[in-house]
Formats: C-alpha cells, structure tokens, sequence
C-alpha cells in the first residue's frame, strides 16, 4: 500500500511540475518572440516634397497581445516625418510589406530611418536607412 501511495505521489507531483512549466513556457513567449525588423524599404519622391515609402516588417506576431503594431521615418535629430500605423496583427503573412504616401521630409534632410514598433517591446529591432539624397 505504501509503494502505491508513493506512485500516486509521484504522479501528483509530476502533473503539477508538467503544468506549472507550461504555465512559464506559455507566458514567456511574449519575450520569445522579439522585436519587430524592419528588412526592406522602398522610398519614392512624390510632388511637393512628399515622399511614399513601401516598408517590408519581420515579427513572430501572436496575435492581438503581440504584433508589430506600426512604423516610423525619423530624420537623424529624431523627428518623426511619417508612419503607418498597423492595424492588426500578421500571423500568417510574413514579412509583410505596407505602404504611406504624402510623407513630407524637408529638402534639407539628406537621410531618414525607418524603424518598426512591437505592441510589447516598442521600438529595438532592426532598422533601415534611406539616403535620400541619391533617390532625389
């Protein structure tokens, strides 16, 4: 009887410590699945001084508690021209290229970069950066 109490125990213990590592595991994939990349950007110069830019995201998005949420042109004193807000998440659809027009960058600035943004580690992924100068 005391070899089958200790078997029962046994198997007690083991569900709880199966569980309590899923538990982790589970919770822990927010971190896993890292930062929003941005690998690929398009600039165009449209009329007026406006620019189009057709920017290509990389993320392990998990659905609506973490996706790459949006993206940024920021000239080099950290000034944001432009972004293309994301609406939802791309599980299923990656990389995933979106596009913004009309984006205004003055003459003067010669260099913009383009970051993208994750709904649980902000900005810190890879980042592009667009010479302007040799697209205009």
């Amino acid at each position: 009887m005391n070899a089958r109490r200790g078997t029962r125990s046994d198997a007690t213990a083991l569900s709880i410590a199966l569980v309590t590592i899923a538990a982790i595991l589970l919770s822990l994939t927010q971190v896993f699945a890292g930062e929003a990349d941005v690998v690929a950007v398009d600039a165009t110069a449209e009329s007026g001084g406006a620019w189009r830019f057709d920017v290509t995201v990389r993320h392990a998005d998990e659905g609506w508690d973490h996706y790459a949420d949006k993206w940024v042109v920021e000239g080099p004193d950290g000034m944001v021209y432009g972004e293309r807000v994301l609406l939802h998440p791309h599980e299923t659809e990656q990389p995933f290229t979106r596009s913004q027009s009309g984006i205004a960058i003055p003459g003067a600035i010669s260099s913009v970069t383009v970051k993208a943004h994750d709904s649980v580690h902000a900005f810190g992924g890879e980042e592009m950066t667009v010479d302007l100068d040799a697209l205009r």
